[in-house]
């Protein structure tokens, strides 16, 4: 049996389809396998912080997003009672040659897997694929394959194979099998995508409470929906609740779940219940990451994006990290050849890069600044911010996140390419 490709990828996600195109950048060849069997627009939105932008920029894709997503201009925070603690320039606007995204998950997919099929030929990935099992071969590894029905399907054999299956990774677990489940913060969040008009600059990312009296997250994803300068609206609710019995990713909820907090959430700037109340469907996930671990690399199989280092979904970073994976394991490919030497490398620097960004996540992410804001002030109004934590303060705070993910201007722009 010959290698069907030089690199076979697990997962139709962010991850796994920006390293086809990397792939095909540098002349490896690959195949993408996917469970589902058709891929369709599921999730809500994300930031594409400008590390990952640069990264789509190399392979041509800015036109594509600039089609669906809105370049953000700016970032703010407020308290529970809609008061202004921050405001910072995204993007652009902040010094970047490339832009911030807000833009929907499945658009983002959506551009990936055109491109892909464009690029690498339709018969590139194939869906209604479920991993069941990765083995060892003398031409590299063999990944096993059942339909989601149960059928054992026909296995496919690469070179080397990459896991880009989730959180709950079938690649991981052969590798950690006694891991355990995700581990739960105690943070429950709640998201949805509505109709609204535009807020604040109408690029913003708004980020809104604390932990203890509900968190909210709110950003446009779309521009122009209906004509009339309506915008689709993300918005994340997080609320502290007890560890769930069961984790699902792909539950819907009702409003009364979780609106209660929110409810008086009347601001000048934005009717945050209004928007909450409007929302169909809804859905719920718990907030839950993973310990990093040692190592992805088990001779030629490793790891990419959640499947590697999942992570709190604080700071705009997940998506982000699984790109820059994407890519830097790329170039170690172009560096080195499809070898091991190649994973060795790229295992050296992301695996304990993207730990210290998991870490981070926990700690200090940007959103830290409400944190501090609301302990400060003991959960009450204030009547000046400069009384409660100097501007100095709350840049120091954003700032720092930047670095440790390494997207801060200085070095984003510096930095040679990856591929």
């Amino acid at each position: 049996m010959k290698p069907e490709a030089d690199v076979i990828i697990i997962g139709a996600g962010i991850g796994g389809l920006t390293l086809a195109l990397s792939l095909h950048q540098i002349g490896v060849s690959c195949k993408v396998y996917e469970s589902v069997r058709t891929l369709r627009e599921v999730g809500a939105g994300i930031n594409l912080m400008p590390h990952a932008v640069r990264e789509f920029d190399e392979l041509g894709l800015l036109p594509a997003l600039d089609a669906t997503g809105i370049r953000t201009r700016d970032a703010s925070y407020f308290n529970q009672f809609g008061q202004h603690i921050y405001t910072e320039p995204a993007g652009e606007a902040a010094g970047y040659p490339w832009p911030q995204f807000s833009i929907h998950r499945a658009d983002v997919q959506m551009t990936l897997l055109n491109a892909v099929k464009d690029r690498l030929g339709e018969d590139s990935v194939a869906t209604g694929y479920r991993c069941v099992e990765v083995k060892p071969h003398s031409e590299g590894a063999l990944v096993r394959f059942e339909s989601r029905d149960g059928e054992e399907l026909s296995p496919a054999l690469g070179r080397v194979v990459v896991g880009a299956d989730g959180i709950n990774s079938v690649v991981r677990n052969q590798s950690y099998p006694d891991e355990g489940p995700p581990i739960y913060s105690g943070i429950t969040i709640w998201r949805g995508v509505t109709a609204s008009k535009p807020f604040l600059s109408g690029a913003n990312t708004a980020r809104i409470g604390w932990m203890p009296c509900g968190k909210m997250t709110v950003y446009p994803v779309r521009n122009e929906i209906d004509g009339d300068g309506t915008q689709l609206v993300n918005w994340v609710a997080s609320l502290e609740r007890p560890r769930p019995t069961a984790y699902d990713w792909n539950g819907e909820a009702a409003l009364e779940d979780f609106f209660e907090p929110f409810s008086n959430w009347h601001f000048e700037w934005l009717d945050v219940a209004a928007l909450l109340e409007k929302t169909y469907p809804i859905m719920v996930f718990p907030m839950v990451d993973r310990d990093p671990v040692p190592t992805w690399t088990f001779g030629p199989v490793t790891l990419l994006g959640d499947a590697a280092h999942p992570m709190y979904p604080r700071g705009s970073n997940g998506a982000g990290q699984a790109v820059i994976d994407a890519r830097f394991l790329t170039g170690c490919f172009k560096r080195h050849g499809v070898t091991e030497d190649a994973l060795a490398e790229y295992d050296t620097e992301r695996v304990a890069r993207t730990a210290e960004v998991v870490r981070a996540n926990r700690l200090n992410p940007p959103d830290a600044i409400l944190r501090e804001v609301y302990e400060r002030t003991d959960g009450k109004p204030f009547d000046s911010i400069e009384d409660v934590i100097p501007r100095v303060e709350l840049e120091e705070i954003a700032e720092n996140y930047r670095r440790i993910a390494r997207f801060d201007v200085e070095h984003l722009t510096t930095r040679p390419a990856f591929v």
